[in-house]
Order: C-alpha cells, then sequence, then structure tokens
C-alpha cells in the first residue's frame, strides 16, 4: 500500500538543479494525433506565458510534438526565458502522421535533432534532454555515445530516458548518467512500479505521462470522485495529487491547451491526502 510521503514542493534535477515538481507537458499545444499547427498559435502561447506566471518552472516536450511545432511555440512565447526556467525536451521518436510514431536511434540523426532543439528552443544548452524511445535497431550505446559527445561539448547539461525497464536504464547508466525516466504511469496504470521504485533508490526523477486516471477508475461515484468530492477539487486534481503524494522523485507534467485547464491543473500542488485516503485509492486503483 501507498502511503502519503511529505508532498515536497521541489526535487533537485540530477540532485543540483531545483524545479518545482508539478510541470508543464506541452504535446498538447500542437494539431490533433500531436500533428501539425495548433488552431490558435496565440492561444498556445498564451498557455506557455500562464504556466511561467503561475510558477511553473519545468516545461517538457519533444522534437517530434508537431513534428517541430511545439519546440519552436516555446522558443517563441518564452525566450528570453525568465530565470530558472528548466525546458526539457526529447530526440529519437519520428513522426510519419497524426499519431504514428517511429523511433530512430542512429547517432547522427539524434546529433542533428539536438541541434535543431537548440535552435527551436533558443537555447544554448539544453536543461535535459531525453531519449524519447530506445530503437531496437540500434545499440544504446551507439545512441547515448552520441549524446554524451555533444554534454561533453556543452550542449547538453542532463540526461533522461522514456518508456524504459530497470535493465534498460541500467545499461544506460554505463554510458552516461541518467537524471530522469519518463514513463507512462497513473493511478490505473502502474506498470512502471518497478521502476518507480528503482528510481526512488537512486534518486532519479520520475516523470509520469498520461499522469491522470482514466476510464473505470475515474467515472462518477467511485473513490476517486467520492474523494474529489470530499477535498473540492476535480477528479483530475485529485490524480495529480496523489502522484506528488505517491513518491518524492516524482515530477507530474500534465498537458492542457487551455489556460483554465491550466489554472485547475496547478492547483492540484495544494491538495494534501493523508494515509487512508492513500490507501483507500489504492484499494479501488485494484
Amino acid at each position: 500500500m501507498a502511503t502519503a510521503t511529505v508532498a515536497s514542493k521541489t526535487f533537485k534535477l540530477g540532485g543540483e538543479l531545483e524545479i518545482h515538481r508539478l510541470g508543464y507537458g506541452a504535446m498538447r499545444i500542437t494539431g490533433k494525433g500531436i500533428w501539425g499547427e495548433p488552431a490558435d498559435r496565440e492561444s498556445a502561447k498564451k498557455v506557455l506565458r500562464r504556466a511561467v506566471e503561475l510558477g511553473v518552472d519545468f516545461i517538457d516536450t519533444a522534437d517530434s510534438y508537431g513534428p517541430a511545432v511545439s519546440e519552436p511555440l516555446i522558443g517563441e512565447a518564452l525566450a528570453p526565458y525568465a530565470k530558472g526556467t528548466v525546458i526539457a525536451t526529447k530526440g529519437g521518436l519520428t513522426r510519419q502522421g497524426p499519431d504514428r510514431w517511429l523511433p530512430v536511434g542512429r547517432p547522427e540523426y539524434l546529433t542533428q535533432q539536438v541541434e535543431m532543439s537548440l535552435r527551436w528552443l533558443k537555447r544554448d544548452r539544453l536543461d535535459l534532454w531525453q531519449l524519447h524511445r530506445i530503437d531496437p535497431k540500434v545499440p544504446v550505446e551507439e545512441s547515448l555515445g552520441a549524446i554524451k559527445t555533444l554534454q561533453t561539448a556543452g550542449k547538453i547539461r542532463f540526461v533522461g530516458l522514456s518508456e524504459v525497464s530497470v535493465a534498460q536504464i541500467e545499461q544506460a547508466r554505463k554510458v552516461i548518467d541518467i537524471v530522469s525516466v519518463q514513463n507512462e504511469y497513473n493511478l490505473g496504470n502502474r506498470k512502471s512500479e518497478a521502476v518507480l521504485e528503482y528510481c526512488e533508490r537512486e534518486g532519479i526523477a520520475f516523470i509520469p505521462w498520461f499522469p491522470v486516471a482514466a476510464g473505470k477508475l475515474a467515472q462518477p461515484g467511485g473513490k476517486l470522485d467520492e474523494l474529489a468530492k470530499k477535498h473540492a477539487v476535480t477528479v483530475s486534481q485529485l490524480s495529480l495529487a496523489w502522484l506528488l503524494h505517491r513518491s518524492r522523485v516524482m515530477l507530474p507534467i500534465p498537458g492542457t491547451s487551455s489556460v483554465e485547464h491550466l489554472e485547475q491543473n496547478l492547483k492540484a500542488a495544494d491538495v494534501t491526502l493523508n494515509d487512508t485516503e492513500m490507501q483507500e485509492l489504492e484499494v479501488a486503483a485494484k
């Protein structure tokens, strides 16, 4: 059973770069299917600017969001960046159309994409670059070897992984220091529990994508809905609060294209859950 951790508001990425634990994921500021331009570019920029105004200092994106849409929008909206703003991006997934993704981990491709990310985000150095997927056709040592070269050259500060197992993290750490892991995880989807526990032991940030519980668990009348009403919050807010209480290394990055929804999500950091409530949610999830 999960018990409520002391819900610290911040986390030190790589043991040194302090950020607020509730960030913003910039996938939804693109077109349908994470493909093409958003319906309204200016509205997308307003969401980004409002996030920073509200104290968000950890924004996660990827070169494949659009592709080449989310990163340029962030650069246009936020550069020059407010002091302390950390931008995390990802590379290693290519796009063949809406909702279609194919991993490519060739060293020359990843090197190109890092250079493009720097240009689009208007940065001299990427705060956190993450391998979006391990390419089964390319040894991870080759993929990350190219990234280590870029890190040594001062173009990348920290390196992370996405959608990996414990064995894959350990394999990657033989090549390069890994400070974060981004896997799918929420109250109803706990397939990455062993990875989360590994990250806790090693002090590695765990960034859950798809952080809000969905399906039967989130339906009206259920335990999640009942507890949300008790705390006078939405089911989404309670889902995010559960993640923040679940682990001290958890960095949720809920995404949205709406300022109103953004403001609502960020209030999840103020929700306090006790051990009994955490256990009730655990039982409901099972």
